[in-house]
């Protein structure tokens, strides 16, 4: 499922939507491009950084939860960096794309039911997310997630060129 563009002239009723909006296109155009690709690219590095498109999937998974939940709520997780081994982005040889999908799709579902309780002028709790700094309000955190996910669909674009999945928006 792909969602269309958030368009500014599209009335929103309030800053949470219209970023809920940017986040979820993001997300869900990450997903197209992954579940469009043939199964022998998932686990392909197509670039010399080394990671692949599964890889990238589970990154946003633990990003959110970083961000929302070990972060924003402060809560207590048991692995917030579970999507690294070492220095690197890892999957391992049982994750599968439907259950990568799945999981990522949960995390938002978490986001979203999170972001439309709160207000975004809302301060984050003190926890080990923040490394002894003030926790930022809300819309900060958001607007971190936004950039992390263009950023990285823009990388899986050309990684999806390369591997001859779909192209464009």
């Amino acid at each position: 499922m792909t969602l269309p563009f958030p368009a500014p002239t599209v009335p929103a009723a309030d800053r949470a939507e219209v970023l809920l909006r940017y986040l979820d296109y993001f997300r869900e155009n990450l997903l197209a491009k992954v579940s469009a690709l043939p199964e022998e690219e998932l686990r392909r590095s197509r670039l010399p950084s080394g990671w692949t498109p599964l890889e990238l999937l589970k990154h946003l998974r633990y990003v959110e939860l970083r961000w929302i939940e070990w972060g924003f709520q402060g809560r207590t997780v048991a692995e917030p960096w579970g999507d690294r081994r070492g220095d690197r982005w890892y999957v391992a040889p049982e994750e599968t794309r439907d259950d990568l999908v799945a999981a990522l799709r949960a995390q938002g579902g978490h986001t979203s039911a999170v972001v439309t309780a709160s207000d975004l002028d809302a301060v984050g709790r003190p926890g080990p997310r923040w490394e002894g700094a003030d926790p930022p309000p809300l819309e900060r955190v958001l607007l971190h997630l936004l950039q992390e996910y263009a950023r990285h669909l823009g990388h899986l674009d050309v990684v999806a060129e390369l591997a001859g999945g779909p192209v464009g928006e």
